[in-house]
């Protein structure tokens, strides 16, 4: 008997591990904060949506052309030598989000995150085909029949359609938009155009179709690490504990003050508003957005009871327990001041970019060479880059000791976003060497632009020669 009673703990607890998700409808709510959501969203999918569309001159404005291994961005034009501009991208994003976060709090999550934007979306949608929260509810929980067969199928043609143009859009950064758009007509797409557009769809309808809040509570690991940024002078979302509590149902008219109760008529609407299906009122949770439903919401309740505002408001801890908030603090400067200098730092490097790059390598076969004739060779490696739309012929010069170059061409003709190497010899009368290593310079100059310029140090190496 003891067994089998140990046997039935172990099954309970083993099966109090893991619930099984319950869908949430989420009641729709009209305030401040949910039409700021609002205008942000549809910005936001704006420019995803219509970005691929602009052109710039005779082609798209922005466009990442893989296989000619070039990145337009409207006037400028990146190549995979400038990948570190990339890295700088990254460095940018993850200081905002800390910078943002450790002000704000989740603003990202709110507000701009493609999870978040794309679920409204589809929720959207949802309400469109089958109705509000309540007739949502009773549709699920109805009888297989024509009728729900029929709403259900016009909701997930939606989502599929919608997924299908966002896939399409998304393929069109890469494959310029209207050659693909004349590919899905004609049925005439590459393999790899096929994949990531069906790939890409499917990603969005089933993150923002089915699983939605899960993707925030247990795939995204910004939810986890949020904390490390948090701090008692961070904006949160946060219930009022000292103004809600006791909570209770009670009517308009009465005195709530004289039933004990606090502000809280325990409603729930904040529950139900809430996209990940938590209660604002259990305190700060992980699974908490910061989508601000919650805050519009009560604020509603509170305008019909006639109560003070603010029940459920952006506040920070501090504020909340009556200690004076310090927004601006150390932590803000800091990532501000990181920010704004890699901020300057790339745009300085965009700005004063160079066209073309060269890297001179010594020939390490041999340090130098003495020729018959009494002169003293180097032999070099001449890395071309030609960064430039367009391909150039340079003119090639060197200078710093009296030399000659004899190379087998003078003019080096590099093609656009091409790299070449080219074979460099420099000859010096052994009497012109003073020392046993000399700087060189070598000087690239476009023919056709002489403001594309470039030099390059290197070193001449000899013997020294002991005069009398």
């Amino acid at each position: 008997m003891a067994s089998s009673k140990h046997h039935s703990n172990k099954v309970e607890q083993a099966q109090g591990l893991y619930a099984t998700r319950e869908k949430i409808y989420p009641r729709i709510v009209l305030g401040f904060f949910t039409r700021l959501k609002a205008l942000s969203g549809i910005v936001l999918l704006g420019i995803f949506y219509l970005l691929p569309w602009i052109q710039w001159g005779d082609r798209q404005g922005v466009l990442f052309d893989l296989p000619a291994r070039q990145f337009h961005l409207f006037g400028l034009t990146f190549w995979p030598q400038d990948f570190y501009y990339l890295t700088l991208l990254l460095v940018i994003a993850a200081l905002s989000l800390f910078f943002f976060t450790s002000l704000a709090g989740r603003l990202w999550c709110g507000f701009a995150c493609p999870q978040t934007i794309w679920t409204d979306a589809y929720l959207w949608m949802e309400r469109l085909v089958e109705g509000d929260r309540a007739k949502q509810i009773k549709l699920d929980n109805a009888p297989l029949s024509f009728y729900k067969i029929r709403i259900k199928a016009t909701k997930h043609s939606l989502w599929l359609i919608f997924a299908l143009f966002t896939g399409f859009s998304f393929v069109g950064y890469f494959t310029p938009i209207r050659e693909l758009t004349q590919g899905v007509m004609l049925f005439n797409l590459s393999e790899w155009e096929t994949f990531w557009l069906l790939f890409y769809s499917l990603a969005i309808y089933g993150n923002a179709g089915w699983l939605r809040e899960q993707v925030c509570t247990y795939m995204c690991p910004y939810a986890r690490f949020q904390s490390a940024m948090f701090d008692h002078n961070t904006m949160i979302i946060a219930y009022d504990e000292k103004r809600g509590e006791p909570r209770g149902a009670r009517k308009k008219s009465g005195d709530y003050n004289t039933q004990g109760l606090g502000e809280c008529i325990n409603c729930t609407m904040c529950v139900q508003v809430c996209p990940t299906g938590i209660d604002i009122r259990d305190g700060l949770q992980y699974q908490c957005i910061s989508c601000s439903a919650c805050v519009d919401v009560c604020n509603e309740i509170m305008d019909k009871m006639d109560y003070p505002k603010d029940l459920i408001r952006y506040t920070t801890e501090n504020r909340l327990n009556g200690i004076p908030t310090h927004i601006l603090r150390p932590r803000i400067f800091v990532y501000a001041g990181i920010l704004l200098a890699v901020l300057i730092g790339i745009g300085y490097g965009i700005a004063t970019r160079s066209l073309v790059e060269v890297d001179v390598i010594r020939d390490r076969n041999s340090l130098f060479r003495e020729t018959p004739n009494g002169m003293i060779e180097n032999v070099y490696q001449l890395r071309v880059m030609n960064l430039d739309k367009q391909s150039h012929v340079y003119d090639v010069t060197a200078s710093g000791i009296e030399l000659l170059t004899l190379a087998k061409d003078r003019e080096i003709e590099v093609a656009p976003g091409s790299i070449i190497t080219v074979p460099v010899r420099l000859l010096v009368v052994s009497d012109k060497l003073l020392k046993r290593s000399t700087m060189v310079t070598f000087k690239l100059t476009a023919q056709d632009n002489p403001e594309l310029t470039i030099t390059e140090e290197a070193r001449f190496l000899g013997p020294v020669v002991v005069r009398r």
